[in-house]
């Protein structure tokens, strides 16, 4: 199977279609009372993450004015209140570069256009301050390691930590990234993307599946010399990098407890931690990537030893998918996650919706409902997350709004 991720399912064509009266109730804040029937609160995870990268989801364009910026934003928000979500993850941190007045790393250019270009307002205090307005939570969304969706170090900004400290940067698969096996490296992501912890009142923190790239055919990941410097006391470069990235995790959290006492923090991988056929523990899956052995992201133990506080595993693929059956997955995290103080939220690719040959499975818009009832027989599952806001927002399929009616016909709080 050639590899399953986030970034090869992008582009579902969109369309407008509303959604029925009936799944729009007027917004109201997330844990509101369930009415007068006297139905008890619901609490689960109903989220969307928000993707500022290369302008996926928000803004369009890069370049637009203030205020179509913050109209955009707003429209995005005002879209999960109707769809009755309650938590929004907002990228902030795309690629080594800032939505908010950072002193540690340049604007970025998805906002203007121009990378270190001032857009002339806050986005991420503006998010957190509109999301609260109408009830809704939000976690800001850090990429560690991606400096740039191109390999030219100096089409960076001048001023760019990563022209600074040219040997911090590796140049694979036509981008750049930061080394995460050096120690040096981790320290100031880490500062970076605490500043905005520190700054803002986030009421969450998400990493995504990317922290050593996904693979390129024919290429290797060139970090010989910090493997030399520091890889001494490993038996092999696969378990120094995963050291690498499990410190990473450790130290963020740390942070976090720190800087913000109480605020969670998670992480959502790809669905495959490993295949069966490469360990016992693993999925009845034949993934062409899992985050063991390519992303070197032991997610599993991070779950079970309790390192994060959530955990969303990218689960974008359907009931009866031969490489990686969603009906397989989800109990192979539900068993992950049972006994462990981690909570398990499930990533739902909504983008795939309306997508493939006619007669397919995402062709049909009660595909995606029926991986919430499915998930219902699992106590563990605390709620879902959906990809992404753009169709959250068009919802082109109407699987989205099969999804209200079904199982979100009253508002929930999301789990503390």
């Amino acid at each position: 199977m050639g590899r399953v991720t986030r970034r090869a399912f992008t582009a579902a064509a969109l369309s407008t279609l509303a959604v029925a009266r009936g799944a729009q109730a007027a917004p109201q804040p997330p844990g509101a009372s369930a009415g007068a029937r006297g139905a008890r609160t619901v609490t689960e995870m109903r989220g969307m993450w928000l993707a500022s990268v290369d302008n996926r989801d928000w803004p369009s364009r890069a370049g637009l004015s203030t205020a179509r910026q913050r109209g955009e934003l707003t429209a995005l928000l005002d879209a999960a209140v109707r769809r009755r979500l309650n938590t929004v993850m907002f990228q902030a941190r795309p690629a080594a570069d800032a939505l908010w007045p950072s002193p540690y790393e340049p604007w970025s250019r998805f906002l203007t256009g121009t990378q270190g270009k001032d857009p002339g307002w806050d986005p991420l205090g503006t998010a957190v301050e509109e999301a609260h307005a109408r009830g809704l939570r939000l976690h800001a969304w850090f990429n560690p390691y991606r400096v740039a969706l191109h390999d030219d170090p100096s089409a960076l900004v001048a001023s760019h930590p990563a022209r600074k400290h040219p040997d911090w940067v590796v140049r694979h698969g036509g981008k750049l990234y930061y080394d995460p096996g050096l120690p040096e490296v981790r320290a100031f992501v880490r500062q970076a993307m605490l500043d905005a912890v520190r700054r803002y009142p986030v009421d969450g923190v998400h990493f995504d599946d990317y922290f050593y790239p996904y693979p390129v055919a024919g290429q290797t990941f060139d970090d010989d010399a910090s493997y030399d410097r520091y890889g001494g006391g490993f038996t092999s470069r696969a378990d120094w990098r995963r050291d690498n990235i499990d410190r990473l995790v450790r130290e963020t959290a740390a942070g976090i407890a720190r800087v913000r006492p109480g605020t969670p923090f998670g992480i959502s991988p790809f669905g495959v931690w490993r295949n069966a056929a490469t360990d016992a523990r693993g999925s009845d899956t034949k993934a062409g990537a899992q985050t063991y052995d390519d992303l070197y992201a032991d997610t599993r133990k991070w779950v079970r030893e309790g390192w994060i506080d959530y955990v969303v595993p990218q689960l974008y693929w359907n009931i009866g998918f031969a490489a990686a059956d969603y009906a397989a997955l989800l109990p192979w995290w539900a068993e992950v996650a049972r006994g462990s103080r981690t909570r398990l939220y499930v990533g739902e690719g909504l983008y795939r919706a309306g997508s493939g040959a006619p007669g397919s499975a995402w062709r049909d818009p009660g595909e995606l409902s029926r991986h919430l009832a499915l998930a219902k027989k699992y106590p563990e599952v605390r709620g879902h997350v959906f990809f992404a806001a753009k169709e959250v927002a068009a919802d082109p399929s109407g699987a989205l709004a099969r999804v209200v009616a079904d199982h979100y016909r009253e508002p929930a709080s999301p789990p503390r």
